[in-house]
């Protein structure tokens, strides 16, 4: 069985012909399943028209290619996690102890309209696999629909936001009003 959280990113070009995708060019993504991934193939219409496989795609999807936009150079003072780089943190960890999590953090992003649903496929042995694309970069997540019930949910999103946590912030300076360094002056 193929693992269920890797990251796609969107293709660039046809994996058929090579040609460059145009900006909001009409094209097909499609999921491969293999025994180790799922592999991802993004192709022009014409390529997808005219392809002949054996085995027919886990998933697929059409839509306008959007080239993902340039990393800007920005520096934050602290780094803070966010509900993405905690999804792509723990997805990349492949742990099944996080599927909860990386399920809860996918909706939220999906609520964010960050992510979109592409697909979802049953599996036998339970639970649903839910097929995510990042709306601007083009990654794909597979994620598992652990079919959390309802009094499940506050566990697992108290483990995502302890997972979110802040690092601890330094109190602010206290005031002395002592004489000796002037009335309500910061000590050095």
């Amino acid at each position: 069985m193929a693992h269920e959280w890797n990251i796609r990113p969107r293709g660039r070009r046809c994996t058929i012909c090579d040609t460059a995708f145009a900006e909001a060019q009409e094209c097909v993504s499609a999921l491969y399943e293999s025994e180790a991934a799922y592999e991802r193939r993004d192709f022009c219409m014409t390529c997808w028209d005219a392809r002949q496989e054996t085995a027919p795609p886990f998933s697929v999807w059409q839509g306008a290619f959007a080239a993902p936009p340039e990393a800007a150079a920005k520096i934050e003072p602290v780094h803070r996690e966010t509900a993405e780089s905690l999804l792509r943190r723990l997805v990349a960890l492949e742990d099944p102890a996080h599927a909860n999590v990386v399920y809860v953090l996918a909706v939220m992003l999906e609520r964010k309209k960050l992510l979109v649903e592409r697909d979802a496929k049953p599996r036998p042995e339970g639970g649903i696999l839910r097929v995510y694309e990042h709306r601007k970069n083009g990654d794909t997540f597979v994620v598992l629909d652990p079919q959390l019930r309802l009094d499940e949910i506050g566990e697992v999103q108290r483990q995502a936001i302890e997972l979110l946590g802040q690092p601890a912030v330094a109190p602010p300076p206290v005031c002395d009003p002592s004489p000796a360094n002037g009335a309500g002056a910061a000590p050095e």
